[in-house]
């Protein structure tokens, strides 16, 4: 090693120190001597080596036990909060939804969207593009008879398919997630593609492949330790699939563009383009091709996943709990015999409606939801919180806070209803989180869940496989919380 190497390299370990040193005596100073309470952090790691890196929520739920509801813990050298029980986190998200409004700069997420698209964005694009798709989703009909069309359409699909096994054991992941795509691919693009489309079952697979991947422990490492981002790993995977689902929506576009009629506008993609047009020669305009890619690919992955997953969970615990599924069919039966379910049969349907619930309370889809950031300093609960400080709003203790649900750990449909079986609202659900940053498909996705449950069960019993004797409830890893896979049995109703 010559002198300049060794220089170098014991300059690297003085500014690394002086670093060090000056981090942790500004954490001393006096504004941070009221920073939520959590476990003793080591050198270097944080408390890296107490989390459970597959199922990160368990690890912060049983903190949340002895540290209260608002807590901090230390991931490498980054500090962050936590907010646990429905409480702490309405009062956070909601009474204090600017302060907490700001998504977080999370590494991976940076790479993906590098701060463009609807999701992971913020500030000013943000706020654009937001009111840009929640508007632009309104006029093709979210929320509205128009897209119900589209989702019952889609659901007569389902059946079909589910049909073509005579009862024979499935698996149902793929499927669920393509015939929920297809919703969404709808407003998007104006077009449906075949359950059995290889294009479409590759860009499938992508998302699905990135869901599982975004939770993986080597990828939060990398969000901890971003320098190991050279080293293969899931990381890395994470981002081709990403460049291969822009490199379609990218092909698709032009498409949309050679054909655009300003007009005859057909989908969420040629409002934008023709959007886009219009403001040309608006000087830094937000409507331009690199968060259409992003807000398509938000749109495609988010439209989908949550929604498929909750109804693979809402079948398998209908396996799971004969006696549920007998009595929603009951009440199927009772209200609507042999019509189409549309969503406002939900007001006279209040035990469907309450399973429905209790399925997503359950599921405990997304347990961490997204990240958040502090857009400012903020004294919160009595502690002091400082801008850019990432905070975790816990769902998952939301949705099994025991002083809302009398039951937390079990499926128990009576969560939502009331002693004369009437349909009881409860604030505490909260799967598609709260305040700013409520999911911007939540209409929809409520939509899609009441008619394709209560149009299968209307249809299908479904049982368990033969020579299975029970379901293993256990929610398999990733960044969301599917079942484990499982194969499921549809009866056709007679």
């Amino acid at each position: 090693m010559d002198f300049a190497d060794s220089t170098a390299i014991g300059l690297a370990c003085v500014l690394t120190l002086i670093c060090i040193l000056s981090y942790k005596m500004s954490w001393k100073g006096s504004k941070y001597r009221t920073f939520p309470p959590g476990p003793r952090p080591l050198p270097l790691i944080g408390n890296l080596h107490i989390m459970n890196m597959k199922k990160p929520y368990l690890t912060l739920l049983e903190l949340s036990k002895k540290y209260g509801p608002v807590f901090s813990i230390q991931m490498g050298m980054k500090k962050a909060v936590v907010l646990a029980g429905y409480e702490t986190v309405k009062d956070a998200l909601i009474n204090h939804a600017e302060e907490f409004g700001e998504r977080a700069r999370i590494p991976i997420f940076q790479k993906m969207d590098k701060g463009n698209g609807l999701i992971l964005s913020n500030g000013e694009n943000w706020k654009v593009m937001r009111r840009f798709t929640i508007t632009t989703l309104r006029d093709f009909g979210m929320g509205k008879s128009t897209i119900e069309d589209k989702v019952i359409e889609e659901c007569s699909f389902l059946i079909e398919h589910f049909d073509s096994f005579k009862g024979q054991p499935f698996e149902n992941t793929m499927v669920m997630n393509a015939s929920i795509a297809n919703i969404i691919v709808a407003i998007l693009l104006g077009q449906r593609y075949d359950y059995q489309d290889p294009t479409f079952m590759r860009l499938l697979s992508l998302v699905n492949e990135n869901i599982r991947l975004l939770g993986s422990p080597m990828v939060s490492l990398y969000n901890v330790f971003p320098f190991i981002g050279f080293l293969p790993g899931s990381h890395k995977t994470i981002l081709k699939n990403v460049e291969e689902l822009l490199s379609f929506i990218r092909n698709t576009f032009v498409e949309h563009l050679g054909q655009l009629d300003a007009n005859d506008k057909r989908s969420y993609i040629d409002v934008f383009l023709a959007k886009q047009k219009e403001e040309m020669s608006t000087p830094d305009t937000y409507f331009h091709n690199k968060n259409l890619l992003a807000v398509v690919r938000n749109l495609f992955s988010a439209g989908m996943e949550t929604t498929s997953t909750t109804l693979r969970w809402g079948f398998l615990l209908m396996m799971k709990y004969p006696g549920v599924q007998k009595k929603v069919q009951e009440e199927i039966e009772r209200v609507l015999g042999s019509a189409q379910a549309k969503y406002e049969h939900r007001k006279t349907m209040p035990y469907t409606d309450a399973v429905i619930h209790e399925i997503q309370r359950f599921s405990n889809i997304l347990p961490m939801s997204l990240p958040h950031e502090t857009a400012s300093d903020v004294i919160f609960k009595g502690y002091f919180i400082p801008k850019g400080t990432l905070v975790t709003p816990l769902l998952a203790s939301v949705l099994q806070d025991e002083r809302h649900f009398e039951k937390p750990k079990q499926f128990y449909p009576e969560h939502f209803l009331d002693s004369e079986g009437r349909f009881l609202k409860k604030d505490a659900f909260m799967p598609f989180s709260a305040g700013r940053r409520v999911c911007a498909g939540e209409t929809l996705a409520r939509m899609e869940l009441f008619v394709f449950f209560t149009s299968l069960l209307q249809k299908f019993n479904f049982c368990l496989a033969p020579g299975v004797t029970d379901l293993d409830l256990t929610p398999a890893e990733g960044f969301t919380t599917p079942p484990m896979p499982h194969m499921i049995c549809a009866i056709a109703r007679s």
